[in-house]
């Protein structure tokens, strides 16, 4: 059965030149969880950061984060040595580990973006940095993530798949499957129908039990497509990924 995740739902513990719409993924299954995450998809953080903007150097801890930016750029700074400029089709893949130390800044125009919180599956593993240029408004599918030895550009050390495409208006679009995986389709923006329901920016939808039928993109759409193993074995000693109702 399809469930809905609605942008009512999510949480806004950010505002101002740093605001973030907190999407907890689990309030997707209602009563039947008491956790707030989807498996080890823990947290997905729809985040606005003004021009202007800058996140001093701070600390993660076992926290696998992708950095997916929607529109502006983002300047990059980490305990690693690493300076990067972060923009639409350039990935950022954080895992942290024992701990990793990093720092943000926005010098142009204001930046749209989704920061992806995955618990790792084992704790203080060795803190590590990627990036990837991918595609630029792929209407197909694009893989983007998967388990550490998949084919994919980026790995996380779970057992977690995430891909995006961006639809135009009008476009039917079949969602894929990965054996013994569960789906969590999320609206990132546009807005979409999948049999009866419409999904809109910032809301989900899930199956547990089938694929996702086919949906058709209502206007020109951003998805960003999970695949999670709902019984992975996961570290709750995340920074932001460990975090629990």
């Amino acid at each position: 059965m399809l469930q809905k995740l609605a942008a009512g739902n999510h949480t806004v513990p950010f505002r101002g030149p740093f605001t973030i719409t907190r999407v907890q993924p689990g309030d997707i299954l209602g009563d039947e969880t008491t956790d707030t995450a989807f498996g080890p998809l823990a947290i997905i953080d729809h985040a606005v950061m003004k021009k202007g903007l800058t996140i001093n150097m701070h600390q993660h801890k076992n926290d696998e984060i992708l950095s997916y930016i929607s529109s502006g750029i983002m300047h990059h700074r980490d305990s690693a040595g690493f300076e990067a400029s972060i923009a639409r089709g350039k990935l950022m893949l954080m895992n942290a580990g024992a701990g990793f130390w990093h720092e943000e800044k926005v010098k142009e125009d204001d930046v749209q973006m989704l920061q992806i919180f995955i618990r790792p599956n084992e704790t203080d593993l060795s803190p590590e940095i990627q990036f990837h240029n991918k595609l630029v408004d792929n209407e197909d599918w694009y893989v983007m993530v998967g388990p550490k030895g998949s084919e994919a550009p980026l790995y996380v050390r779970q057992h977690v798949y995430i891909l995006d495409a961006h639809p135009s208006a009008g476009e039917v679009v079949d969602v894929p499957a990965y054996t013994g995986l569960t789906p969590f389709l999320y609206v990132m923006n546009g807005e979409i129908t999948m049999q009866h329901l419409t999904i809109g920016k910032q809301e989900a939808i899930t199956d547990v039990v089938n694929p996702l039928p086919p949906f058709i993109a209502n206007e020109d759409t951003t998805i960003v497509l999970f695949f999670v193993d709902l019984n992975a074995p996961m570290s709750m000693d995340g920074t932001i990924s460990g975090w629990k109702n």
